[in-house]
């Protein structure tokens, strides 16, 4: 038994999103993929992602030359990738099937080896300094194109949004927006710097989109040819269109064909998605208020008393106040140990305070406790009718409640003194006419 517990507690994942993720013991030498540190160090990783994102087009398309401070940096960059290659052999991996934290050296590596190995590797090999060998700026139109593989990086960002969308602490509407629009700007950004790499590429500059606008368009300043790239790209991606801007050669037309296929798909995702986001936040709304008019439509349809009416649509505007509660429906999904441990730290304390329950066992107040739910009722709301037999036995925690027969007595002596009240001034009225 304590061998299958000590199984159990070093290879079992937990539940999802659990504190425990981050205590896990595993074999010496292999890291947690829910360790704080590891996550730091993938949220560093993150942020180079979204420089090579920026840098590797732009570059490819505008920066001939690469200046030794740039130079630089991209292998600083790929050097911080390269050590993340060599972690991946010792990280821990879910394994779908059997759902538990896999920590054998030999099976990490060998799922790592078979799956992203060669592209992470491919997306990190400097080709500059090879470039160097046969070209004396390194940074010939083919080494530049090989550097796009660097763009392999961005599935990084794809599980990210993966991620921060199941986290309850954020909000779902915000991330997915976020989500749209980095999708959307990383497209401008590409198709901008492919568009002007064609037109510089062609030999005839004045028959290109941007020579035929701008005639020494290569003499102007780095930021205004990016600029008139993007807002190329702008006006297409929105098909806009003003005209000032178009393709003038073979090349840059069947681009042109393709981008614009290409934001066919691009609009109706982010069009669905949007109407997604907004059709689930109003959703809630829109059936409170199909069911409050069927409701009323109900009791006018039937005709039913007011008060009927009004403790029908009490009821409906209390569970839809108390339906981001969901209680029962949460304990429903939950094993009976932990629906029983939960019971046990709501109702107990509640059931200890009740005198009708001194003296009984402890034992028998934990099965009492696990068969307890709670209910919530709006004002006035009949709960038992009169002359009705009982089957549940109901516990006040909040509210007052008022019997049938104390609130008929209610009624009978409001209805007397009423009467009595009527009687003694039209005595009284009376009296002073015969007077």
């Amino acid at each position: 038994m304590d061998n299958i517990s000590n199984i159990f507690h070093n290879d079992l994942l937990p539940s999802l999103g659990a504190r425990a993720n981050q205590s896990i013991k595993l074999r010496k030498f292999i890291i947690s993929p829910y360790d704080s540190r590891y996550r730091i160090w993938e949220t560093f990783l993150l942020v180079l992602v979204v420089y090579s994102a920026w840098i590797y087009p732009f570059e490819l398309a505008f920066l001939r030359h690469l200046s030794w401070k740039l130079f630089l940096v991209e292998n600083i960059v790929n050097s911080f990738f390269a050590i993340d290659i060599i972690l991946t052999f010792f990280l821990a991996y879910l394994d779908h099937k059997s759902y538990l934290l896999v920590d054998n050296p030999k099976r990490i590596a060998a799922r790592y080896l078979s799956s992203w190995f060669i592209l992470d590797v491919c997306s990190t090999i400097p080709y500059q300094p090879f470039g160097l060998l046969f070209n004396k700026h390194g940074n010939g139109l083919a080494y530049r194109t090989l550097n796009m593989l660097r763009l392999w990086r961005l599935r990084r960002l794809s599980a990210l949004f993966a991620r921060l969308e199941k986290d309850i602490r954020l909000n779902y509407y915000w991330i997915r927006c976020t989500k749209l629009i980095s999708v959307t700007l990383f497209a401008i950004h590409c198709s901008g710097c492919f568009i002007y790499l064609i037109a510089d590429t062609y030999p005839d500059p004045s028959r290109t989109w941007i020579g035929a606008a701008i005639p020494n368009y290569r003499s102007e300043s780095l930021w205004v040819r990016y600029v008139t790239a993007i807002y190329w790209s702008i006006t297409t991606l929105t098909t806009t269109g003003y005209g000032d801007l178009h393709a003038e050669n073979p090349r840059e037309m069947s681009f042109c064909i393709c981008f614009m296929l290409f934001n066919l798909g691009l609009t109706a995702y982010l069009i669905g998605n949007m109407t997604n986001l907004v059709v689930q936040g109003s959703c809630r709304t829109r059936n409170f208020r199909d069911t409050i008019h069927a409701a009323s439509r109900f009791a006018a349809r039937n005709q039913l008393p007011e008060q009927i009416r009004d403790e029908m649509l009490a009821h409906i505007c209390l569970r839809y106040k108390t339906e981001g509660l969901k209680q029962k429906e949460t304990l429903d999904s939950l094993p009976k140990a932990i629906r029983s441990s939960i019971a046990c730290h709501l109702f107990l304390p509640v059931l200890e305070k009740i005198y009708l329950f001194d003296g009984v066992s402890f034992t028998c107040r934990l099965q009492l406790v696990t068969t307890m739910e709670a209910e919530y009722y709006p004002p006035r709301e009949t709960i038992i009718l009169q002359n009705e037999t009982p089957t549940d036995v109901y516990i006040l925690v909040s509210g007052a409640v008022v019997s049938p027969t104390i609130r008929l007595m209610i009624v009978k002596i409001l209805q007397f003194l009423t009467t009595m009240h009527t009687s003694v001034t039209f005595a009284i009225l009376f009296g002073r006419k015969n007077g």
